[in-house]
């Protein structure tokens, strides 16, 4: 179970990025989180493994309060915190095989890392995820040399080989074209149920989040003004999110391709 509570950011601008958050996702769930740009999203998601540090309110992973943590405790409880990030944040140079294996940092230290030594068990669980997404036969290809989707999947290998107890998920779909857009959120979620993973989904894509998540949570300018089922996302709340717009289309979107799911 992941708790945010009274979980507030204010910059030294004086710009409150997020205002008193009340949140628990329990294990095994996926949240989709929306909202305009600006809204804080992202700045939500970093402040649980304290890439922002939050101005005030808590964090808790299970029964530890991750924002009373010094250095040495939160390195540890990092590594229950699997990021899958927008721009993949591959090391180009490295193969597949090794990008997926820096996701053990955490656990081999800095010097069996920096030699590539990797315990047997770990690389064997490094070829059972890159065969569970498709990538096994590119371990020694390098990352420069996949397409996005294939980096993404890359990122999502890495993020599971940590045995994370909670998966942060920034912008997965936003460089992808919309076939693989869909493929890549049908694969977290199925990850997630496959591994009784609670995650956050930062993500634009409002009829994206309705197609493949059970629970959606809106963001406008810092603060909560939504937490609900797809089914409850309505043109009405859609305008109190992002402003005045036309939302049917949005709407009409998802049941058609919904009724093209369920006919395939």
């Amino acid at each position: 179970m992941l708790r945010l509570k009274k979980l507030t950011k204010i910059y030294k601008t004086g710009d409150r990025a997020l205002n008193d958050v009340d949140l628990e996702v329990p294990t095994g769930q996926v949240l989709a989180l929306i909202g305009p740009s600006g809204a804080g999203k992202s700045t939500l998601i970093r402040c649980i493994n304290r890439l922002v540090e939050p101005t005030s309110g808590t964090v808790e992973l299970g029964d530890v309060e991750l924002t009373g943590l010094g250095l040495g405790g939160l390195r540890k409880e990092r590594r229950r915190m699997g990021m899958i990030f927008q721009e993949y944040a591959l090391v180009e140079r490295l193969t597949v095989m090794e990008n997926v294996l820096s996701g053990r940092l955490g656990y081999v230290g800095f010097w069996r890392s920096f030699l590539r030594k990797y315990p047997q068990k770990d690389v064997d669980e490094a070829f059972r995820l890159l065969d569970r997404v498709g990538l096994v036969e590119m371990a020694d290809k390098r990352a420069d040399e996949l397409s996005g989707g294939q980096r993404q999947r890359v990122g999502i290998c890495r993020a599971l080989i940590q045995n994370p107890s909670v998966l942060l998920v920034d912008e997965p779909t936003a460089s992808l074209d919309p076939k693989t857009s869909r493929q890549i959120m049908r694969l977290i979620v199925e990850l997630c149920k496959e591994r009784e993973l609670a995650a956050i989904v930062n993500i634009h894509d409002v009829a994206l989040a309705q197609m493949f998540v059970s629970r959606i949570v809106g963001l406008k300018l810092g603060t909560m003004v939504f937490d609900g089922t797809p089914a409850e996302l309505t043109e009405g709340v859609l305008t109190r999110i992002y402003g005045d717009e036309d939302w049917s289309e949005t709407i009409q979107k998802v049941e058609d391709e919904d009724e093209m799911d369920a006919a395939q």
